[in-house]
């Protein structure tokens, strides 16, 4: 783990510039928001996924739920395309989990991906990651 002012970013993780982050686990991919958005965010308070949890296919970039809380909504976008496995029905019911632990217990889904060596070449690996958040902090984050 990394911290890049007051954002951490964990290692083993691919990143997108969305916000989001992705660990590959045993052809499955594990999805979640980022030390950043929970931290701008403050306390979350609602999680949806687009059609009521009825959304099975994910396409990269494009939207699949939002976050909610006092300070704002955020826009969940797919890291990866894929068919969604599972939804963490605990950080549904308990949406604060992430704000307690973003790489934890507060992922969102598990997705086996349609095309995931040509996506990861879309996203940022650990190192690129944290070079693109030193570039990107001090201004761009400060006004978010």
């Amino acid at each position: 783990m990394v911290r890049i002012d007051d954002y951490e970013v964990a290692e083993g993780l691919y990143y997108s510039k969305d916000y989001m982050w992705m660990r590959v686990e045993d052809g499955k991919v594990r999805i979640g928001v980022t030390d950043f958005v929970q931290q701008k965010l403050g306390e979350i308070r609602y999680v949806e996924f687009v059609g009521a949890n009825r959304i099975r296919q994910l396409r990269q970039t494009r939207p699949f739920g939002g976050l909610e809380s006092a300070k704002g909504v955020f826009d969940l976008i797919a890291p990866v395309s894929g068919t969604i496995q599972q939804i963490n029905e605990q950080a549904q019911s308990e949406p604060d989990l992430m704000n307690k632990d973003a790489y934890g217990k507060g992922w969102l889904l598990v997705v086996s991906p349609t095309n995931l060596e040509k996506e990861l070449g879309d996203l940022m690996n650990f190192d690129q990651a944290v070079k693109w958040y030193k570039r990107e902090t001090p201004e761009k984050f400060k006004a978010w």
